[in-house]
């Protein structure tokens, strides 16, 4: 509601769920047709495996279907989406893995965005004052979800954009996983940490970071953060020091599906325009070779899948791809430009 009582028309989180309530389901032709336009796009740009995040029941046991029936080739890690019958299902019926298809995750959202100004943060916005954003799903209830989902063999993928998120759902991981080893329980985005709480990284939880949201938010983020706040937001080199490893991703559809936009992001930390000059906060970013396992070797152990894909060894699956040229040697502002001349999966041709 605007200041002048109108109503403005633009719902935020939670809110949204009014209209979604309302919205058609889409078919089961619909929904084959999707899957299969995004395997094309996603195998267009070389990518293999997929992480995808919150999906349905019925929407994790159509992929299934379409991948025993040989109609679906990539190889999808589903995280599950927080609701009450997809966590009773999946969790009392384990972990679910095929050769294509692996299920032991739940994700969960902690808080909104920052450009919507809608993650939490501990202190207001400094270009909104008196405004904190807000929770998603409330702190108690991500505690409580926390400690069941720790019961079982399922991880807990949460997504933590405000410093005042990332504290609450790494206090209650840190509770949760007291006494377990190797759960690998991931923050999704990790995006904005005060500097006192970099360390609860070192207690095996990996961060799931995206790296062109650096480079898309970087025009305002210091305006909704302040000079101080935002040096801790987007630290990717910090992190990584902290936690050992970091599973770097695209978080499409929010941002675009090519991973070499994602490998531009996380070393040159600018913009395709070449914006800023020398890039944006240099001392978080990360190098080729760090960017390259966060993209595969680290990625594949965030999904508990490092002794079957992440690199190429004897033993492992016959799932790469041959580039237009060297991501590793060629001038950094040539890697958004380079394409994904032959995809493999399985040592089957793809493209």
């Amino acid at each position: 509601i605007k200041k002048n009582g109108k109503i403005s028309g633009v719902l935020i989180d939670n809110p949204m769920a009014m209209i979604d309530k309302i919205i058609p389901p889409p078919t089961r032709e619909m929904n084959i047709k999707a899957l299969k336009d995004a395997e094309e796009l996603c195998l267009d740009y070389g990518l293999t495996t997929v992480n995808d995040a919150g999906l349905m029941k019925s929407t994790i046991e159509l992929i299934d279907s379409l991948q025993q029936e040989g109609e679906l080739s990539i190889r999808v890690y589903a995280m599950v989406s927080n609701s009450p019958e997809n966590v009773d299902h999946f969790l009392k019926k384990g972990i679910v893995k095929t050769d294509r298809l692996n299920v032991r995750s739940v994700k969960v959202y902690g808080d909104g965005a920052l450009g919507s100004r809608g993650a939490a943060l501990r202190e207001p916005y400094s270009d909104q004052p008196g405004h904190f954003g807000a929770m998603v799903t409330p702190v108690e209830d991500i505690e409580a979800l926390a400690m069941r989902i720790a019961a079982s063999d399922y991880q807990m993928n949460t997504h933590a954009i405000g410093d005042s998120a990332n504290i609450a759902v790494l206090r209650a991981y840190k509770k949760a996983l007291a006494g377990k080893d190797d759960r690998r329980w991931k923050i999704e985005h990790a995006q904005v940490i005060s500097a006192e709480d970099f360390d609860y990284f070192k207690e095996g939880i990996i961060p799931s970071i995206q790296p062109t949201h650096a480079t898309s938010d970087m025009y305002w983020a210091e305006d909704r953060l302040g000079p101080e706040r935002v040096i801790g937001a987007y630290a990717f080199k910090t992190l990584l020091d902290k936690a050992g490893m970091v599973a770097l991703g695209t978080d499409f559809p929010v941002e675009k599906v090519s991973p070499f936009l994602t490998f531009y992001a996380s070393v040159a930390r600018k913009d395709l325009e070449g914006y800023p000059e020398g890039g944006f906060q240099m001392d978080d970013a990360l190098s080729r070779e760090e960017t390259l396992k966060g993209m595969t070797l680290w990625a594949a152990y965030s999904n508990f899948e490092e002794d079957e894909k992440g690199s190429l060894e004897v033993g492992k699956v016959a799932d790469f791809v041959i580039l237009s040229e060297d991501i590793m040697e060629i001038p950094l502002e040539k890697i958004p430009d380079l394409e994904a001349e032959k995809v493999f999966i399985n040592g089957v041709q793809m493209k």
